[in-house]
């Protein structure tokens, strides 16, 4: 018998080492078999959705041939455009908007802040119609942004999850270091980006790449706008795909892939950041 890190007993016996393998084959199988099913469907000729295989029968490039040919390319331009700039815009706004919470005192700041935390709490379909209503009619410019990228990329602006994240780690960062720069003759904007920014680049890893996914994901906002097929993106031409009674469920696990890879390709570039930002913020809590 062993002691692991939770301080429960391991028994090291071979029934215990057959029992731990079963128990990590089950979960293996539960996590990475559909990824597993998704990549091998993807290069197989697949005509019923029920016959999806582990291991791949007649490999093929038809489904991405098939895939491309119905404007899958086009389908993830827009939601490369959708979240490059969708992306930017929220980082901008979280640390603004973060920098303000933390390093300055100003009237009604707590209901700032829980109307910011309240906005975690509203589902999607809550905010479906007010927000449909406001994009028709920009308050203030009268500019309808209903059918346009523009329309799925200012609602994105403002994630109250990115905006916490920044403020905890910025409120983390000594006081002693602002006040040594202001004495230096260094101004607020000088401060913000010399000093406070470049302590949070663990944050900005995190937020990065949550914002990412949160945006390449977006579903329900693309349907509120989107009036026509060439303002669609990939998560939204998926369900055209999959109910076109053309195409093949091989090509939808193609164009399913393709929508998933830039997920993985930024975790990947953004690893050690990300997981950095999560340690420091255990650590911190």
């Amino acid at each position: 018998m062993s002691e692991t890190a939770l301080g429960l007993k391991e028994n090291a016996t071979p029934a215990g080492r057959a029992t731990k393998l079963v128990i990590y084959s089950l979960v293996l199988v539960v996590f990475a078999g559909p990824l597993l099913a998704l990549l091998v469907s993807a290069f197989n000729h697949v005509s019923d959705p029920t016959q999806l295989s582990l291991v791949p029968t007649s490999p093929t490039l038809d489904n991405f041939t098939v895939a491309v040919d119905q404007g899958v390319l086009k389908y993830l331009l827009n939601s490369f455009l959708v979240v490059g700039f969708g992306l930017l815009l929220q980082v901008t706004v979280s640390v603004l908007a973060s920098y303000a919470l933390a390093r300055k005192r100003f009237r009604f700041m707590s209901l700032v802040f829980v109307a910011i935390l309240a906005t975690l709490m509203l589902p999607e379909e809550i905010l479906a119609i007010p927000l449909s209503i406001i994009l028709a009619d920009v308050p203030v410019i009268h500019v309808n942004l209903i059918g346009t990228l523009a329309g799925m990329i200012v609602p994105l602006g403002a994630w109250a999850f990115s905006i916490l994240v920044m403020t905890e780690f910025m409120k983390d960062v000594p006081r002693e270091l602002e006040e040594a720069a202001r004495i230096d003759g260094a101004g607020e904007l000088r401060i913000f980006a010399q000093i406070i920014l470049p302590m949070c680049k663990p944050a900005l890893g995190v937020i990065g790449v949550f914002g990412f996914t949160m945006i390449w994901d977006q579903y329900l906002l693309p349907l509120l706008v989107a009036q026509d097929s060439s303002s669609y993106t990939l998560p939204l031409a998926l369900r055209t795909l999959r109910i076109d009674p053309i195409v093949t469920p091989g090509v939808v696990m193609a164009a399913s892939l393709l929508a998933l890879l830039p997920s993985v390709i930024v975790f990947l570039f953004f690893q050690r950041s990300f997981v950095h930002g999560l340690s420091s913020g255990a650590l911190k809590g």
